[in-house]
């Protein structure tokens, strides 16, 4: 993969946004702001059982689906369930730490080093781009703009916007037709095995992966992607 394609897909969550790096420190945080209206509740216990709450909520499909759409209504019920396994019922506090929640994510969001110098790189080396994002249009674009990265691509394609966002074949396909270039002289690039690797792969599109924690391929995952980077700016590194 030394030669760069005719055209590259990028994600931009966690790929040239360093989207979810804070997410714990976050909510520890938000937890600790009202330890005075949670009585006789902890906020590290409160932090700890939102940890698992979170993780049961993100691991199903349709909950994820539903959650990324709307993340303060996420965060709403994952302090709301985290609260009521405590034996507190209170939504108005439930609302309270989802909200200082949500604006320290969102004020925490910075690109990771020379990612958008590499997106830069791409586009002045001849490359056409597609950011293909899944989350809501009003957050997505929000990032987008505050970013400034809505000249950077030939095509931007919006979960929220769309109706449909990745794994579904529609978005890789609808990219594909945007920016009028065949699969095979296509690099898709993100940190989701599935959704930036396995089913670009599946439609002949050359699956790059961000192993952004540095974890590895998890065990007896079957995806290969046909190269592994912990950051997008290795793109530059060629190999």
């Amino acid at each position: 993969m030394s030669q760069l394609p005719k055209a590259v897909f990028l994600d931009l969550d966690d790929t040239i946004l360093n989207d979810s790096g804070g997410t714990e420190e976050c909510w520890r945080r938000a937890c600790a702001s009202c330890a005075a209206e949670l009585g006789e509740t902890e906020p590290e216990t409160l932090y700890g059982t939102i940890l698992t709450t979170r993780r049961w909520f993100w691991s199903d499909r349709e909950r994820h689906r539903r959650g990324r759409l709307d993340l303060d209504a996420a965060a709403r019920e994952t302090v709301a369930l985290s609260l009521s396994e405590l034996g507190v019922v209170d939504a108005a506090l439930s609302a309270t730490i989802a909200r200082r929640y949500r604006r320290q994510r969102d004020e925490g969001v910075e690109p990771f080093p020379d990612a958008i110098e590499t997106v830069r790189w791409l586009r002045t080396s001849g490359c056409r781009l597609a950011l293909l994002t899944n989350g809501s249009a009003l957050a997505q674009r929000g990032k987008i703009a505050r970013f400034a990265l809505t000249d950077l691509f030939d095509a931007i394609l919006i979960e929220g916007e769309l109706g449909f966002g990745k794994p579904d074949p529609r978005i890789y396909t609808q990219a594909l037709e945007a920016l009028l270039v065949p699969a095979a002289n296509v690099w898709m690039v993100g940190d989701n095995l599935e959704w930036d690797v396995a089913q670009p792969q599946r439609m002949g599109v050359a699956g790059i992966w961000i192993d952004v924690r540095g974890a590895g391929i998890p065990a007896g995952h079957s995806v290969r992607p046909h190269r592994i980077l912990r950051r997008l700016a290795e793109l530059r590194d060629g190999g």
